[in-house]
């Protein structure tokens, strides 16, 4: 989409899109959605090179007009309890804003987002430009909004209906970015958590007739090759469903073109 820069996040992988973003500009100027809150989404923010100089511009978005989460988070998380260096010590010049209008436009680039059900909630976003879609849609129980649960719990292989908001909201996505952290067998004993099956993601890229799932949100326990046969599994539930879509799992470094 351009040169905007868009971040969805801020787990410890920002440390390492700040040094490459350094490595390609002396000017970043970047736009930060978090899904939410919980640690493993914003402790990489302090460790982010260019807030610290003053040739940055940072845009950070909260969902709701009233709620200042984002901006209150990332400042506490900085306190000296927590961080030795304090947020007022970044350079780098950073503007909260929220979504509250429900779509913003950046740059041309439509961005939408969507509440998901998560522990304390989470939220999905869009963005959308010239034909071109995305979605970040991590931290989502999907399984608890199955419409069709008695019927996908008796038959594994029938595909499990989602309700409208979630399909539409996807829908036609180039790429979507979904948690799948669990496998079939897992999931029982992880209810509530707040994450997803595999294969539930896999059913909802179908119905909204997506072009590529990126699987998300690996859970720390699965070595590479479990989530390579995880992805397998994924594959081969969208082929016996008929669907033409591409599967992959999400790694560190990926650059995809759209």
């Amino acid at each position: 989409m351009d040169d905007t820069v868009l971040i969805c996040d801020g787990g410890t992988g920002l440390r390492e899109l700040g040094v490459d973003l350094g490595v390609r500009t002396d000017q970043v100027e970047a736009h930060l959605f978090f899904s939410h809150t919980h640690w493993d989404h914003i402790q990489g923010f302090p460790f982010f090179t260019p807030a610290y100089s003053p040739k940055t511009k940072l845009h950070v978005y909260d969902v709701k007009k009233e709620d200042h989460r984002i901006q209150r988070l990332l400042l506490g998380q900085m306190q000296s309890e927590y961080f030795p260096v304090g947020f007022g010590a970044l350079g780098a010049t950073i503007q909260f804003a929220d979504l509250a209008s429900g779509t913003k436009s950046i740059d041309g680039i439509q961005v939408g987002h969507l509440e998901q059900t998560h522990p304390g909630t989470s939220f999905a976003y869009s963005f959308s430009k010239s034909g071109a879609k995305v979605v970040y849609a991590t931290d989502s129980e999907l399984d608890l909004r199955i419409l069709n649960e008695d019927e996908a719990r008796k038959r594994p292989d029938v595909l499990r209906r989602l309700p409208d908001d979630i399909v539409r909201f996807a829908a036609g996505a180039d790429l979507l970015v979904a948690d799948g952290q669990y496998t079939d067998e897992e999931y029982p004993a992880k209810v509530g958590w707040g994450h997803a099956r595999a294969s539930t993601a896999v059913d909802l890229a179908i119905q909204a007739k997506v072009k590529q799932l990126a699987i998300f949100h690996h859970d720390p326990m699965h070595s590479d090759d479990f989530l390579d046969r995880t992805v397998e599994a994924c594959r081969a539930r969208a082929a016996q469903a008929g669907a033409s879509l591409v599967v992959f799992g999400a790694r560190e470094g990926v650059e995809l073109k759209l």
